[in-house]
């Protein structure tokens, strides 16, 4: 074509501009680290829910074993498990009941006594 140079020149890059894309990089990142989770792995209700279900098996499982050992020594057919039985779904219900009243470790400054 021709070798004339063009009628504008490239505009340099304005320094407001820069600021604004430095901005919205820093505003980008404050939001991205806003937004993650605040829990590494599993969450505070699926860890509580674990220990529910750990205590009722463990307890069940344990009176069960525990009477049927007791059962099987002594001769005494169904009353050592259902006496150690018992006492398993008893000590399992107490865990659960402690385990219910006690607070989780964020909550202590999420007081709504206003």
């Amino acid at each position: 074509m021709s070798d004339e140079k063009p009628a504008r020149e490239p505009v340099a890059e304005d320094a407001r501009m820069t600021a604004l894309e430095a901005r919205l990089k820093a505003a980008r990142e404050r939001e991205e680290e806003r937004n993650r989770p605040k829990s590494e792995g599993a969450s505070a209700d699926y860890r509580i829910g674990n220990r529910v279900l750990a205590d009722l098996l463990g307890g069940l499982l344990g009176g069960f074993v525990i009477g049927w050992v007791i059962d099987t020594l002594a001769g005494t057919s169904p009353w050592g498990l259902l006496v150690t039985l018992t006492f398993g779904i008893i000590v399992a219900f107490r865990n659960i009941i402690r385990a219910a009243q006690t607070r989780p470790e964020g909550a202590a400054g999420k007081d709504s006594d206003a």
